[in-house]
Parts: C-alpha cells; sequence; structure tokens
C-alpha cells in the first residue's frame, strides 16, 4: 500500500512539473531536469548571434584602420646612384664599404668601384602642374620634363629657344650639344648617354636646370648665368658674371619667358567666357 502511494505522488509531481514546463510564465520554464538536479537552459542561439556581431564589428573595424594607414602611409621612395660610365640604378639604400660602395636594390645589392659613382640623386614626386598648351616644338617633351622634375615648361623652352633655336645637333664652339646645349662633363653627370636625343637631352637639362634654381634659391637671374657661365663663375663674381655673353643671356632668356607670360595670360583671357 505504501508503495502504491510513493508511486501515486510521484507520477502527481512529474505531471505537475510538466505542467509548469509548458507554462512560459513558470518560473521553471527556465530550467531543465538533469542528474537530479535543476540547470539553466542556455540559450546558445542568441549567444552565437551576440558573438557574430562583435567579431564583425571588430574585422570592419579592422579594415577600416588598414585602409587609414594606406592612405596615410608615405609613398615607398628610392633614389638613383649615378655612375662615371652613364649607368644609373635605382636604389634603396647605400654604404661604404673602403673602396668599394654597396647599393641596395629591390632585386638584392651590387657593389661598385667608389671612386666610379659620380652622384646620389634623390628620387622626388611632384604633383601634375596644369600647364598651357606650349606653341614650340618639342613642347610634349619639354610638357614631360617640367612635369617630372617641376620646373616651370615655359622656362625650359625659352632656354631651349635661347640656347640652340630648337635644333636637336647643335654643337657651339665650346662643344656644348643639343636642345639644351649640354657640354660633355654635365652630360656624363646627369646620365645622358645619347646628348642629341631630344627627349635625354631636354630630361637632363631641365634637372640640371632644377639643381640651379635649388642652389641659388629660385633667384632666376643667378641661375641663368650659372647655366650660362657655369656656378664657379657665379661664385667667383658673387652674382652675375660682368662678361657681356652671360648678361645678354639672361635678358635674353627673360625676354623669351616674358613672351611666353604674356601669350600664356592673353590665351586665358579670350578663353574667359
Amino acid at each position: 500500500m505504501l508503495n502504491g502511494l510513493q508511486e501515486k505522488l510521484a507520477i502527481l509531481g512529474a505531471s505537475r512539473f510538466a505542467g509548469q514546463a509548458k507554462n512560459p510564465s513558470s518560473r521553471a520554464a527556465a530550467f531543465t531536469a538533469g542528474g537530479g538536479i535543476l540547470r539553466r537552459r542556455r540559450n546558445r542561439g542568441l549567444r552565437m548571434t551576440i558573438t557574430q556581431t562583435i567579431w564583425r564589428a571588430e574585422a570592419r573595424r579592422g579594415i577600416l584602420l588598414l585602409l587609414v594607414f594606406l592612405l596615410l602611409a608615405p609613398a615607398a621612395r628610392a633614389d638613383y646612384a649615378v655612375l662615371r660610365n652613364g649607368q644609373r640604378f635605382h636604389i634603396t639604400g647605400y654604404e661604404r664599404a673602403g673602396a668599394v660602395v654597396r647599393l641596395q636594390m629591390a632585386g638584392g645589392s651590387v657593389e661598385v668601384a667608389a671612386d666610379q659613382l659620380v652622384a646620389i640623386e634623390p628620387e622626388e614626386l611632384f604633383p601634375a602642374l596644369a600647364v598651357a598648351k606650349l606653341d614650340v616644338p618639342f613642347a610634349e617633351l619639354i610638357r614631360a620634363a617640367a612635369q617630372k622634375h617641376g620646373v616651370d615648361q615655359e622656362l625650359i623652352a625659352s632656354i631651349i629657344a635661347v640656347e640652340s633655336n630648337f635644333n636637336p645637333r647643335a654643337v657651339s664652339p665650346k662643344l656644348a650639344r643639343g636642345l639644351m646645349q649640354l657640354l660633355p662633363e654635365t652630360a656624363a653627370r646627369l646620365a645622358v648617354a645619347d646628348v642629341f636625343d631630344p627627349r635625354q637631352n631636354i630630361d637632363g637639362g631641365t634637372r640640371y636646370l632644377k639643381e640651379l634654381l635649388a642652389r641659388y634659391h629660385q633667384d632666376l637671374a643667378l641661375t641663368l648665368a650659372a647655366y650660362n657661365a657655369g656656378p664657379d663663375r657665379v661664385e667667383q663674381f658673387r652674382g652675375v658674371p660682368p662678361f657681356l655673353e652671360t648678361r645678354t643671356y639672361v635678358q635674353r632668356v627673360t625676354r623669351k619667358l616674358d613672351e611666353h607670360t604674356r601669350r600664356r595670360q592673353k590665351t586665358r583671357t579670350v578663353a574667359d567666357p
């Protein structure tokens, strides 16, 4: 009899528990039976949803930071090692090791004799210049050199007009050659292999002109005087040398430059509505 009563109570208790479990408002609905104790049911779906949301947010944040870093990081730069034989190496660094210089490049390194290294020229990036169209021979080559080296294209054209009158085969009594009348030693230092090639001559002459502009702090008269008579003469006289040829040269180039400037301003005036 006692055993039968216990069985009835057990059945009644199980039925009551089952009823509570079906009732969403019951506190028992948040528990399940296991091993004789009540354990909290874990909402695995909700936890996975929250975890995925956090992970995706972190991933987006990481990608955003990476993009900002790439945009703000400075562009990789390199220099040019110029050798006496005219060779040029695009290098990322260099070091002196006794009688040789080790040039570091993207693909490895190379050693050259120290006395064969003429110069290390910095590679600089210039924004594209908004320039007007030049109405002169070799205009495209002049424009390309101007944009590459950050020099006024009209100044380059003016120097060529006075130096050679746009004759790429011109040779002066002092053996200056080509459009921008480069002396042999200057052409060698600038690694101009073919001084009569218009592209090489204009590019080399523009680089030399840029060096002089930087040396004389953009002083046009001193720059032109050094281009004609040489920097040593400018240093000797502490200004434009008192040579008729040099003074006339400075005046002629300046006059040509003024003509280009007036022509450009006139073109802009006509183009304005």
